[in-house]
């Protein structure tokens, strides 16, 4: 039996398995059951950080009606829903369970901003109850779940955007075709940069639990802990067992573009390294972090870095991504705007700034059921996600792993392979067969 082999076998072992238990399977809904008048109705799910702008995002499109807020903090609903009601002069309907969304037959679509490890539980049950998903990055917490939600995606026929909007950019996507079409020469490498300042959070211990949070259902599929303030509301971005680091935050829009760039998959060798160096404060991780991917085969390679001090003015990139070529390079600032400089002179080449709409071109896909128009498909979510989950698992054991693509599992490595998924606490797992 080879190790390749086995290694598939331990982390099928390892990964949760079994009935969703509150969930039983639900009849998938015709794909043009639509609301009054052809409209589409969403429910966001998680509503104080990105669900903010899902609700704005979604609400300023024709023939799109959002009819429901969900979280699990009442003040934050409250707020929302006020909110709503003052900017669109209606109510909207409010729910502290996600599970009462899935019941509702009067939902078309649901759009996922919830914190990380809730994204792909989240999203399957959504595609279990016949519903299309928008799913903010990364699409998974990990990526044996990852690789659930496509297989949800596919056996239910939902539409499943992945939450990276420069995809939807007409200058990035311009960018692409000059990329494939040789502007640059032989594209080898590309770089994916995040300098952002992350502040200390201190070290606020335990707590009690504030009446308005409903932390049971906050953990969802992570093991039970006490509380603390210093995961609620953005900070558990920095703790395993909720984020992923930058990585898996700012740095998921930098890795997705990477690759579509390369246009290649999950690597072959990935090492990291990095560490937390500003702050004495409780996060878990990394505030600096380099990564390298290597894909010997196709003689590409992917070297991604977060750290909080913008120094040598990459072109003034501070978020963003580089492309290096045999006759040039190419220089993407942000979501939409992107320069190229061709030869040892660096000529100015083509350039543009141009944005897009990525809620339209989701509500767009929704309608027509055509996945092939889809800007942020559901397969991409998965290998821009599970790279990010690859550097954080180099570097959380310190060494170089060697990793098989084809079945998305470290070759002989069975330390790292148990970091593929995650232990879920009923019910909320993930099972095996979705």
């Amino acid at each position: 039996m080879s190790s390749q082999t086995e290694s598939r076998r331990e982390f099928i072992k390892s990964a949760a398995v079994g009935s969703l238990a509150v969930m039983s399977l639900p009849t998938i809904i015709p794909a043009h059951a639509f609301g009054a008048n052809d409209r589409v109705r969403v429910a966001v799910i998680g509503v104080n950080g990105r669900g903010k702008d899902h609700i704005q995002g979604f609400s300023r499109l024709k023939d799109v009606e959002v009819v429901t807020l969900c979280d699990v903090d009442s003040n934050v609903l409250q707020q929302r829903a006020a909110e709503f009601e003052k900017k669109y002069n209606r109510k909207v309907q409010t729910m502290a369970d996600l599970r009462q969304v899935y019941e509702d037959k009067n939902i078309d679509a649901v759009s996922i901003a919830t914190p990380n490890h809730w994204h792909a539980l989240a999203a399957i049950w959504a595609c279990q109850a016949g519903k299309d998903v928008y799913v903010e990055k990364p699409g998974a917490h990990n990526l044996y779940e990852g690789r659930k939600l496509v297989e949800a995606a596919h056996r239910y026929n939902r539409i499943v955007q992945h939450g990276v909007q420069l995809r939807s950019s007409v200058a990035i996507q311009e960018a692409i075709k000059h990329l494939r079409d040789g502007l640059i020469g032989n594209v080898y490498m590309a770089r994916g940069l995040v300098y952002k300042w992350r502040p200390d959070i201190g070290n606020q211990g335990k707590s009690p639990v504030p009446a308005e949070l409903n932390w049971n259902m906050w953990q969802g599929p992570a093991q039970e802990k006490e509380f603390s303030k210093n995961y609620v509301h953005y900070n558990w971005h920095w703790f395993w067992d909720y984020g992923n680091g930058d990585i898996g935050n700012q740095g998921i829009h930098e890795t997705d573009l990477c690759m579509w760039g390369l246009d290649v998959g999950l690597p072959e060798e990935i090492t990291s390294a990095g560490g937390k160096f500003l702050w004495k404060d409780c996060k878990e991780t990394p505030e600096t972090l380099s990564s390298v991917y290597k894909y010997p085969k196709e003689g590409k390679v992917i070297q991604f870095e977060v750290r909080p001090w913008m120094t040598n003015k990459e072109d003034g990139v501070e978020i963003g991504n580089l492309f290096y070529g045999d006759k040039g390079y190419m220089v993407i600032n942000g979501y939409s705007d992107y320069k190229t400089f061709l030869g040892k002179e660096r000529t100015p080449g083509p350039a543009r700034n141009e944005g897009g709409d990525h809620y339209a071109n989701f509500i767009d896909c929704v309608r027509s059921r055509d996945k092939s128009k889809q800007n942020g498909p559901v397969e991409t979510a998965h290998l821009a996600s599970g790279i990010a989950h690859l550097g954080n698992i180099a570097y959380r054991l310190g060494r170089t792993l060697h990793f098989d693509p084809k079945n998305e599992v470290f070759v002989g490595d069975k330390e790292a392979n148990q970091m593929l998924t995650r232990k879920y606490r009923a019910p909320f797992l993930v099972p095996e067969k979705v």
